[in-house]
């Protein structure tokens, strides 16, 4: 998992302008323009040619392999909750992991769904019908790993925190894996946990971080400034400039009228400008 999010971070950082911005607005946007012409729809033929399904997709129907993101699971009042705690939970991961590395966790979701869904029809013989429902009901686990003690008014009037909220996801995903085998859905019925695993590799380090024993965790993440100081001093001397921005690369030397400032929630002592000290991927050692 840590070196998974290596290379993710690594690739945000080299790649800055890599994502799309308001990414769950579109999704939303998506879903409820899906659900209102489904809704006129008595024969659901719309949503039955956007659902993923191998074996269409396998007959050339590929626009199957996106379109299945936008199929509603709920319809009226339920229909617009979820959407809205999806929209909120979605722009605070985006906000605070950055456009990049949230589209990429979204893009993950839909390809291990993909595949799976691929393993399912051709170990079975039989292509089930998939959304990305559990896609975004994992959101849930990772903004609960983040931020475990906000509150959130349940159905707007009922406050609860994230944590209790997680939980309630969780026991959802072992109902959901347990009714669907019952209903004889065979391999698609541990489609949650194909979820859970892409939760893992972008949260296991917090999740798992988040147990450890306080001490341990503040020697982790304390930094000797001091020592630090003297690192940069000294890999500095022998060039034109004391502060280099690690997002852009741009200098006080080249730029003498930006301002540059040292990122606190950083793992470590980096530097960045003006324009990207509130806005970059977060290093974590």
């Amino acid at each position: 998992m840590r070196g998974f999010m290596k290379k993710v971070d690594l690739f945000c950082y080299k790649h800055p302008r890599f994502g799309v911005n308001n990414l769950m607005l579109y999704i939303v946007i998506g879903t409820l323009a899906v659900w209102l012409f489904g809704a006129m729809d008595t024969t659901y033929t719309l949503l039955n040619a956007l659902t993923f399904n191998a074996a269409a997709v396998l007959r050339g129907q590929v626009w199957r392999l996106v379109t299945f993101i936008f199929i509603p699971e709920s319809s009226g009042l339920w229909l617009f909750l979820f959407l809205y705690f999806y929209y909120f939970i979605g722009s605070t991961l985006e906000r605070e992991w950055g456009a990049g590395r949230f589209t990429i966790y979204y893009l993950t979701g839909m390809l291990m769904s993909i595949i799976y869904g691929f393993i399912a029809y051709f170990v079975t013989g039989y292509s089930y019908s998939m959304t990305s429902n559990y896609i975004n009901l994992s959101m849930f686990f990772a903004f609960a790993t983040l931020f475990p003690d906000n509150m959130v008014l349940l159905f707007f009037f009922i406050p609860i925190k994230m944590k209790w909220l997680a939980i309630i996801d969780a026991l959802y995903f072992v109902y959901a894996i347990i009714s669907n085998f019952a209903a004889g859905m065979g391999l698609m019925s541990f489609l949650p946990l194909v979820a859970m695993l892409n939760y893992f590799l972008f949260c296991g380090v917090e999740l798992f971080g988040s147990v450890m024993p306080r001490q341990r965790q503040q020697r982790r993440n304390t930094v000797d400034f001091k020592r630090e100081v003297h690192r940069i001093k000294y890999e500095t001397k022998n060039k034109n400039y004391m502060h280099k921005c690690a997002v852009c690369g741009r200098t006080d030397a080249d730029y003498p009228e930006l301002e540059f400032r040292y990122c606190s929630r950083c793992a470590g002592y980096h530097c960045f400008c003006q324009d990207h000290i509130n806005n970059h991927v977060h290093f974590t050692e």
